[in-house]
C-alpha cells in the first residue's frame, strides 16, 4: 500500500509552499488508495511551539487535508538512539570527542564513504550525487537530539512511506539519507521533488513576497476549496486547459509523474478569479452560513436575531461579484443600515446637482406601484426619463448613489426592490429634503 507523509516543523504558520508539498502527498495518497500520514518534526525544543501546531492542523483541516495517523518526534527520542546504538555497533557510525561546551554527551557522527548515489526521482528523473563533497553527519547530537536527516530516515523506514514528495529543497538531503538507509539496511522509499514556487515579482517566496499563511487566507475570505485548486495549479494541470478542478476529479486525473519540472509563479490575481468563480458556484446558505459572522462583525446584523431570508437574498444578488467573502460586508452594507454610508466623491460627482424634482416623481411612481417586482421598477423608471425627456444615465447613477452611497454594485431596479418600497422612497426623499 502506498504510504506518503507531510512532516511540518511548527516553528512557524502552515504557508503555500507547505500547503502545496501536503496537497501534493494528500492527493497521490488518494489516488492510489493509500495512507496519508501527518508528522510534527518538533526535535527543535527552541523554536517548536504548540501554538504553531494548533494552527497547522487547523489549516490541513480547512484545506481538507485529513490524515491517517499522527506522530510527534518529540516522542520518538529513544527510538533514533537506538538505531544510532546499532550503527555505532556496527562501526558505521563513531563517537565525537567530548568538547568542553558539550557537557551533556558526546554526538554520534556517521561515517561517509566517498561514492556515487543514484536516485530515480520521479518528477526529475535520474539525479547522480558525488558523495566525495559531503562530510560525515552527525546522527545524534551532544545534547542527545537527532539531527533532521537522520530522525527522518528512521521514521520515513518505521512507518513504512512509500514515496517521499518533498521540495526541491531537499533534493541535498537526498544522498546524505541514501547512505543512512543503506547504512542501517532499511527499506528505501521513492523519491519526488517539487519545483520550487517562485513570487510573482521573480525570485523565492518570502514573508515579503508572498509566502503567507494558510490562516491568512482564511481571514482574507477565500474559500478553502478555491485555495486548493490554486495550490493544485502550482505545478501540475488536468489538461485540456482546465483551470477549475474539483478535488474528487483531480484525484481520480492525478499523476504524479506530470507533475512540472519547472517552478512555478505564484499569480494572486489568478487566486482572486478561481475564488471568484467558486463563489459564483456556491450553495447560497452555506455562504450565508460563512459571511454572518462578518456581518455581525460588523456591526451589520445582530448575529443572533436577523433574517436568514433577506441575507440569502441579498447573498444571490452580489454572489457573481465578489472576490472574496470580505468584499461582502463592504459592497452590501446600505441594504443592512438605517442610512447608507456616503462616498465623498460619488456624493460630490453625482448629487451636487439639484435633482428634487427627478428624485421626487420617481419617489411617488414607486410609491403608487400596484406591483413592487424587477420588472415593474425598471418599467416605471424608464417610463419617467422618457416622460422628463433626459437619458436614462442622467438619473441612474444619481439614484444609485442616493440610496447606496456607492458608484456600482448590482443592477439599480436590484437594489431598489431590494432595499424595499419603503427605504428607497426614503432615501430618495432624503435627498429632495437637502436639496438634491
Amino acid at each position: 500500500m502506498v504510504r506518503v507523509r507531510f512532516a511540518p516543523s511548527p516553528t512557524g504558520f502552515l504557508h503555500i509552499g507547505g500547503s502545496r508539498t501536503a496537497l501534493f502527498n494528500w492527493i497521490f495518497a488518494q489516488s492510489q488508495k493509500g495512507k496519508f500520514i501527518l508528522r510534527i518534526e518538533d526535535t527543535d525544543a527552541l523554536r517548536s511551539k504548540k501554538e504553531y501546531v494548533a494552527e497547522i492542523l487547523r489549516s490541513l483541516e480547512w484545506l481538507g487535508f485529513h490524515w491517517d495517523e499522527i506522530y510527534y518526534q518529540s516522542q520518538r527520542y529513544d527510538i533514533y538512539r537506538e538505531y544510532a546504538r546499532k550503527l555505532l555497533e556496527s562501526g558505521a557510525a563513531y563517537l565525537a570527542d567530548k568538547l568542553p561546551q558539550q557537557a551533556e554527551g558526546q554526538a554520534v557522527i556517521l561515517r561517509i564513504q566517498p561514492q556515487k548515489v543514484e536516485v530515480n526521482d520521479l518528477i526529475r528523473g535520474r539525479i547522480e550525487f558525488d558523495t566525495s563533497v559531503i562530510k560525515d553527519q552527525v546522527l545524534i547530537k551532544s545534547d542527545g537530539t537527532p539531527t533532521y536527516n537522520f530522525a527522518c530516515v528512521v521514521d520515513d523506514a518505521l512507518m513504512g512511506i512509500t514515496h517521499v514528495i518533498r521540495g526541491d529543497d531537499h533534493i541535498s538531503n537526498t544522498p546524505k539519507q541514501v547512505i543512512m538507509y543503506k547504512a542501517l539496511g532499511l527499506a528505501m522509499p521513492a523519491f519526488a521533488h517539487l519545483p520550487l514556487i517562485l513570487a510573482t515579482e521573480g525570485g523565492r517566496l518570502s514573508k515579503r513576497k508572498g509566502a503567507t499563511a494558510i490562516s491568512e487566507f482564511r481571514s482574507m475570505g477565500y474559500l478553502s476549496k478555491a485555495l486548493v485548486n490554486f495550490l493544485l495549479l502550482l505545478g501540475w494541470s488536468p489538461g485540456e486547459n482546465r483551470e477549475i478542478i474539483e478535488p474528487q476529479e483531480a484525484i481520480r486525473l492525478f499523476d504524479i509523474r506530470h507533475i512540472n519540472k519547472t517552478a512555478a509563479v505564484l499569480d494572486l490575481d489568478k487566486l482572486n478569479w478561481i475564488n471568484n468563480q467558486y463563489l459564483k458556484a456556491e450553495d447560497p446558505d452555506k455562504l450565508v452560513d460563512e459571511l454572518v459572522p462578518l456581518l455581525a462583525q460588523k456591526g451589520l446584523i445582530d448575529k443572533d436575531g436577523f433574517d436568514r431570508g433577506y441575507v440569502r437574498s441579498v447573498v444571490t444578488l452580489l454572489q457573481p461579484r465578489l472576490t472574496t467573502l470580505n468584499d461582502f460586508p463592504d459592497r452590501a452594507d446600505f441594504f443592512f443600515l438605517k442610512d447608507p454610508v456616503m462616498d465623498p466623491k460619488a456624493q460630490e460627482k453625482f448629487l451636487q446637482n439639484d435633482l428634487s424634482r427627478e428624485f421626487r416623481a420617481f419617489a411617488q411612481r414607486l410609491e403608487s406601484l400596484p406591483r413592487f417586482d424587477i420588472p415593474s421598477i425598471e418599467e416605471t423608471f424608464r417610463q419617467l426619463v422618457a416622460e422628463l425627456k433626459i437619458e436614462a444615465k442622467t438619473l441612474i447613477h444619481p439614484v444609485r448613489v442616493a440610496l447606496t452611497g456607492k458608484t456600482v454594485g448590482p443592477g439599480l431596479f436590484e437594489v431598489i426592490y431590494y432595499l424595499g418600497k419603503e427605504r428607497s422612497i426614503e432615501r430618495l426623499m432624503r435627498q429632495v429634503k437637502t436639496g438634491g
